[in-house]
């Protein structure tokens, strides 16, 4: 069974091949990188990517793109206008799930982190739960984020209509959403991730902030609803003020290409972040989720692209 797999990932690869895999390790490559909008957790991570490839192999440049979020990343993906993009879980999944078995479709190249999801007041609040939240403005992201997917996803499994039971504040730009909860338009903010800047800024004003998930009794309800949830934890101190672990849900989040991105190029790119992980660690505090070897118990081997699944071979990572 392992030789059968092994054999055809291999074929695989090698019908992505085009001449831009003969290049030189040290041959100039540019790729494009779909992130998001300004001041969400993307173009902090599609900083720290770029940075962390060009130290350990200058050659290779990524340029980033700044876009509407993963739902216009994958649109630009399907029609070749980007190379690469940044996709939050619940559209990576529902994505690729749906698309037919040819293998010309979108792949998935690396991973982006564990998105651990939150709401977030400030510390004077008397918002101390989800429940809390009935009659207040929330502020839930952009119109374009999966993470706002996922923030209606934990208020539907914690008994809240996300459309009734509060006013949904759906930002334009996601750095907005911290501004609204400090100027008082909104009462709390729905983020992800954490690095997302939204929940350093609360974090770091006077007074402080309180972060909380879902209850305990609603997480399996939450997981219930989306195949891409998972059961996360944010370990304590992980911000300022946050003395105890918090038990949440989140996803994983992606970095996917487009149809026919050649093997050379997802070659260098793979191997360049997994030599970068320490540099992406140091400037994007997730970093070192991005290992290529999180892939194998988080997405089918199916999804992934040829050249990540060789490289995950190569370093003896391949899921039976």
């Amino acid at each position: 069974m392992m030789r059968r797999r092994e054999l055809l990932l291999g074929m695989a690869g090698l019908a992505w091949t085009t001449p831009a895999s003969a290049q030189q390790p040290d041959a100039a490559l540019r790729l494009t990188l779909g992130t998001a909008t300004p001041g969400g957790s993307f173009p902090a991570f599609g900083r720290a990517l770029i940075a962390a490839v060009h130290e350990v192999d200058p050659g290779l440049v990524v340029e980033p793109r700044i876009t509407k979020g993963s739902t216009e990343n994958l649109r630009l993906l399907k029609s070749a206008q980007l190379d690469l993009a940044l996709v939050q879980g619940e559209y990576a999944y529902e994505a690729l799930s749906s698309q037919s078995s040819d293998g010309v479709g979108l792949t998935v190249v690396a991973p982006i982190d564990a998105s651990p999801g939150m709401f977030v007041v400030p510390a004077s609040s008397l918002i101390q739960n989800v429940q809390d939240l009935r009659g207040h403005a929330v502020a839930l992201g952009t119109r374009g984020s999966g993470f706002t997917i996922m923030g209606r996803t934990v208020l539907q499994g914690s008994g809240i209509d996300p459309g009734h039971d509060i006013t949904p504040v759906l930002l334009d730009d996601a750095g907005d959403g911290a501004t609204q909860v400090l100027d008082g338009r909104a009462a709390a903010l729905w983020g992800a991730s954490l690095g997302w800047p939204g929940f350093k800024t609360l974090a770091d004003v006077p007074g402080g902030a309180r972060f909380f998930g879902p209850a305990p009794e609603a997480i399996p309800k939450i997981l219930a609803l989306r195949a891409s949830m998972r059961r996360l934890t944010v370990p304590a101190r992980s911000f300022p003020g946050q003395d105890a672990a918090i038990e949440t849900v989140g996803s994983w989040s992606f970095i996917l290409a487009r149809p026919g991105l050649d093997t050379g190029s997802v070659t260098r790119l793979v191997r360049a972040i997994d030599r970068g992980r320490n540099t992406l660690a140091r400037l994007y505090p997730q970093g070192r989720e991005s290992d290529p070897r999180n892939l194998v118990s988080n997405v089918p081997t199916t999804w992934l692209h040829p050249a990540t699944a060789a490289y995950l071979r190569e370093i003896g990572s391949v899921p039976e």
